[in-house]
C-alpha cells in the first residue's frame, strides 16, 4: 500500500482552496475538506438528486442566508426539516427576529420578561405567538385541507410571499425555486401549535404524514441516483434514509444513496440514529457500499457556512431540476 503524505494547510483568502487543503490533513479538518469535495461531486453529477436533512436550531443560530444560498443555487433539490426551523424562518420572513443573548442568563428572569432562550440566542415569546396566530388564520383560509406536509408548506410559503412580498426566507425561496420542503414531524413544532389552535376552532386541516413518506420516496425512485446531506440527525435523517428501504420493497432498483455527508456532534457508540455511521447504514441498504461518504463531527454552525462559502467560491453551476 502506497502511503500519501499529509499536506500542511496553507492559509489564504480562498475558502475553497483552504478546504481542499484541509482534505489532505487529519482529524475533523480533513473530514470537513472531504465533505466539500463530495458535495461538489454531487453538484457536478447531472444524474444526482440532492436531499438535505435539516435539524437543530439552524435559523435561530443565523444559518438562514446560508440555506437560502444553497436553495437559490440549486445545490439542494429537496429538504426534509424539523418544523421548528421553518417556523423560525417564517418569523424572520415577517420581521420577527432572533437576538444575541447569553447562555449564562437567569432563565427565571427571562421567563418574567417573556424571553425565550435557545442556548445563547433570545427571542420574544409574545412575537412567536403572533406567528402562531397567523398560522392558525392561514389554516382557516385554506380549510378544508388534506395533503402532505410538502403541499401544506408550499401553500404556507405562497401565503407568506403574498402577505409580505419583500420578505426573505428559506421558505419563500423554496417556493420560488420549486424545491419541496417536507416536515414529517410537523406537530412537533410551533407550526403544529398554530394548527392545534385552528383545530380547536373547528378548522379542518389534515396533514397526511404517510403521504410525505410516499411523495419523497417517489422523488428518490424517479432519480438516477441520490445524494444526502444531513445537518444534525433526528427525524429528518431517518426520514430520508428510509426512502431507500421503501424503494427497495417496491423493487425500484435502487441500492442506496450514492453520496452521503453528515455534520453532527452525536457519537455512534450510544446507538442513536443521529450518530449512526454511514457504514452501519450500508447494512440496511440505505447507502451504497461504494458511495463517497463522510461524517464530520463538528457543530453545523461552523461547518455549514464554511462549506457553502467554498461552493460559492468555486461558482459551481447546476441546472434547475
Amino acid at each position: 500500500m502506497a502511503l500519501i503524505p499529509t499536506d500542511p494547510v496553507r492559509p489564504g483568502p480562498d475558502v475553497a482552496d483552504l478546504l481542499e487543503g484541509m482534505s489532505r490533513t487529519g482529524f475533523q479538518g480533513r473530514r470537513l475538506g472531504e465533505s466539500f469535495r463530495i458535495w461538489s461531486d454531487m453538484i457536478r453529477d447531472p444524474d444526482c438528486t440532492i436531499l438535505l436533512g435539516l435539524s437543530g436550531a439552524m435559523i435561530p443560530a443565523g444559518m438562514q442566508q446560508v440555506l437560502i444560498t444553497l436553495a437559490e443555487r440549486h445545490y439542494i433539490d429537496a429538504i426534509v426539516s424539523t418544523g421548528a426551523n421553518i417556523f423560525h424562518d417564517l418569523c424572520e420572513h415577517f420581521g420577527i427576529h432572533h437576538y444575541l443573548g447569553s447562555s449564562h442568563a437567569d432563565d427565571a428572569d427571562l421567563l418574567r420578561q417573556g424571553i425565550d432562550r435557545i442556548y445563547d440566542v433570545f427571542a420574544y415569546e409574545g412575537e412567536f405567538r403572533e406567528i402562531d396566530s397567523r398560522i392558525a388564520a392561514f389554516a382557516r383560509s385554506i380549510a378544508p385541507f388534506s395533503g402532505s406536509s410538502a403541499v401544506f408548506i408550499r401553500e404556507l410559503g405562497t401565503f407568506a410571499i403574498r402577505e409580505k412580498p419583500a420578505g426573505r426566507s428559506l421558505l419563500s425561496t423554496c417556493v420560488r425555486e420549486d424545491i419541496p420542503i417536507f416536515i414529517p414531524a410537523l406537530a412537533d413544532s410551533s407550526i403544529g401549535i398554530g394548527l392545534v389552535m385552528a383545530r380547536r376552532d373547528g378548522v379542518s386541516v389534515d396533514v397526511d404524514q404517510l403521504a410525505d413518506a410516499d411523495e419523497i420516496t417517489a422523488v428518490v425512485e424517479a432519480s438516477q441516483k441520490t445524494g444526502v446531506i444531513y445537518v444534525g440527525g433526528g427525524v429528518p435523517k431517518n426520514f430520508i434514509q428510509q426512502t431507500q428501504v421503501i424503494a427497495s420493497i417496491h423493487h425500484a432498483g435502487l441500492e442506496g444513496h450514492a453520496y452521503a455527508i453528515q455534520y453532527t456532534t452525536d457519537a455512534p457508540h450510544f446507538g442513536g440514529l443521529s450518530g449512526c455511521t454511514f457504514e452501519e447504514a450500508i447494512s440496511w441498504g440505505k447507502e451504497t457500499p461504494q458511495s463517497p461518504r463522510v461524517q464530520v463531527f463538528c457543530d453545523a454552525t461552523i461547518a455549514l457556512p464554511l462549506v457553502t462559502s467554498a461552493l460559492v467560491a468555486r461558482d459551481l453551476k447546476r441546472a434547475r431540476r
